[in-house]
């Protein structure tokens, strides 16, 4: 009943922590003088900070915000409309987003410079190359700790009880707190998470196998191109 509330959780905070963390990759390649430095602390603290303290600075610390906020620009937010699902993922996505943002600079810094040389002789600006040329071929690099952090993140959900979201971990502490059989509850739960766990990993395997193919047929069709 609660595992669409676990796999909600994982795939929304990887996506937005995808997003956050190429952002704060390209800052970084880029090095943009204030906002470089800005990146480098965030990282700095997301990556030097439990995910739990995080969970609990996000739920407390949002609603202290939004009423301090209110107090003093006379604005009558309700801090109790906020959905706890909400702080969850924004935890979660800011913290991923960090470790991310390294896998992914390191992707990105990857692609052949030959390639981007080509591009930007044709006349494209970065952004084109970026989605056109760098993004495509840094995603085959960062595929498996793609894989990775997906598990990771999957397995971080349990912690999303402390903002009072009920997951499929939450849901098992409530029976087995009721029915007291505590061993049969954890090891359900064990097996759930294993076989989440391999399915991603047959998953990423397949991607992999499907992206090596595309570009044995690219290179394939390169090599017929060159000899007419």
């Amino acid at each position: 009943m609660y595992l669409p509330v676990t796999l909600e959780i994982t795939i929304l905070s990887l996506f937005f922590g995808l997003i956050i963390g190429l952002i704060m990759a390209v800052i970084k390649i880029k090095r943009t003088p204030i906002l470089h430095r800005i990146a480098a602390v965030y990282v700095s603290f997301m990556r030097g900070t439990p995910i739990i303290v995080q969970l609990y600075v996000t739920y407390y610390g949002i609603p202290l915000f939004l009423k301090y906020f209110n107090y003093y620009s006379g604005t009558h937010y309700n801090v109790n409309n906020i959905p706890a699902m909400l702080f969850v993922l924004l935890a979660f996505a800011l913290n991923e987003s960090a470790y991310m943002s390294e896998s992914i600079r390191a992707a990105l810094q990857s692609v052949d410079k030959g390639q981007l040389e080509a591009a930007y002789s044709l006349g494209m600006s970065y952004v084109q190359v970026l989605f056109r040329i760098i993004i495509p071929e840094a995603f085959e690099v960062a595929l498996p700790t793609l894989g990775n952090s997906m598990i990771s993140m999957l397995k971080g959900t349990s912690l999303a009880f402390v903002c009072a979201v009920v997951e499929i971990t939450a849901e098992g502490q409530i029976i087995a707190g009721s029915s007291y059989r505590f061993f049969e509850v954890y090891v359900s739960l064990a097996i759930i998470y294993w076989m989440l766990t391999i399915l991603i990993e047959q998953g990423i395997k397949y991607v992999e196998k499907v992206i090596s193919i595309s570009d044995i047929k690219i290179e394939k069709g390169s090599v017929l191109y060159d000899r007419y």
